[in-house]
């Protein structure tokens, strides 16, 4: 048997403006959307980054906690490595972003900085480990 993370799905309250909102903040690109507009998947590597409407949880069978922007943040982080995490953190914030943390150098010599989503997700934005920053 082989397992293998191929996704990271987020349920949303509105797909299309998570899509417009991942494009505008951070550089994504759209890789595929649904004509239902339920489901969508950015273009972001090895794994891919998707969201998908609170609706299909409920379709789905699952039982959800939405995460809302004024809501405390659920116990779980997209990491976005970047080539500046200082300009990214700019960028994201200047499109709407709710800034936490501007970004900083950790004692694992790393810059990390974060924001919240539209919608409430937390967003790391972070140099890379297997670079020598």
């Amino acid at each position: 048997m082989t397992v293998r993370f191929g996704y990271t799905i987020l349920y949303v309250p509105d797909v299309r403006e998570t899509v417009a909102f991942y494009e505008a903040a951070f550089g994504m690109t759209l890789r595929f959307v649904h004509e239902s507009s339920l489901y969508a998947e950015l273009e972001t590597g090895a794994v891919t980054l998707a969201f998908a409407g609170e609706e299909m949880a409920e379709m789905n069978g699952l039982a959800i906690r939405p995460q809302r922007r004024g809501d405390p943040a659920q116990a779980v982080e997209i990491a976005l490595i970047c080539d500046d995490p200082q300009s990214a953190w700019e960028r994201a914030v200047a499109a709407g972003a709710l800034p936490l943390s501007p970004p900083q150098a950790k004692p694992w010599n790393q810059i990390v900085g974060y924001v919240r989503d539209l919608n409430g997700c937390l967003v790391e934005l972070c140099s890379d480990m297997t670079k020598p920053n």
